[in-house]
């Protein structure tokens, strides 16, 4: 009773935990998708209608290599492709497939758009230069309710310092032809207090994801915050 107990466990464990168990390609895509759904490794394999210990292989061995019948299981399971699984897409742009037969076209509340925002990740930015508006791709965090990255001095993001931007977050399923958005306008400024900047440091989700030199954070105040919702 024991020994099964601690199996369902492993099984059932957060899917976070399991993502650093995830070595091959395939298996990254596997825990990533489920993080998203917020599925453990038993949910997706009953809605596959696989084994737990066959999923949890695909997802721990860089080697695994299932046959089309259980990738086509598992997107459908996982709502995606098995193109996306696969990795196929990995350098197509999002939103590449079709429109959605009466797709809906709906507001976010601000409540939802914060919650959305919240999420992390990579969002993009919108910084006047003397060229024209740039827009340019940021890893941020959310602290306080303000949106926080950090970039080189020198670089595009740091142009933001002292400026009204703008700066937009999205989700594309391609799968499904549905997806949301969430813009948001404000003042941005670079953070120049050390208390500040070892706060904002210790509180950001992750680091940028192009690596190298970069100890300048920028701060953005919302002053309006919009979202959309297309959905199918």
């Amino acid at each position: 009773m024991a020994e099964r107990t601690k199996a369902s466990v492993a099984a059932d464990a957060p899917v976070e935990a399991v993502t650093e168990a995830s070595l091959g390609d395939l298996g990254r895509r596997l825990a990533a998708r489920r993080v998203q759904l917020g599925l453990t490794r038993r949910e997706t394999a009953a809605r596959a209608g696989m084994a737990v210990t066959y999923l949890r292989y695909l997802e721990e061995h860089p080697g695994a290599a299932p046959g089309i019948s259980a990738l086509m299981k598992l997107s459908e399971a996982l709502e995606t492709t098995v193109s996306e699984l696969t990795g196929g897409a990995v350098d197509l742009p999002p939103g590449t497939g079709r429109a959605g037969r009466a797709p809906q076209f709906t507001w976010l509340r601000p409540g939802e758009c914060r919650t959305l925002l919240a999420m992390h990740g990579v969002g993009r930015l919108a910084v006047p230069t003397t060229a024209g508006p740039v827009i340019v791709p940021v890893n941020y965090s959310v602290v306080d309710g303000a949106i926080v990255f950090r970039t080189a001095r020198g670089a595009t993001p740091s142009l933001a310092d002292g400026c009204q931007v703008a700066f937009e977050v999205d989700r594309i399923d391609d799968a499904f032809s549905q997806g949301w958005s969430v813009l948001v306008r404000g003042p941005a400024r670079a953070v120049t207090d050390p208390q500040e900047q070892r706060r904002l440091t210790e509180r950001a989700y992750s680091t940028p994801w192009a690596g190298g030199s970069r100890s300048l954070w920028v701060r953005i105040d919302p002053f309006t915050v919009t979202g959309r919702r297309i959905t199918v």
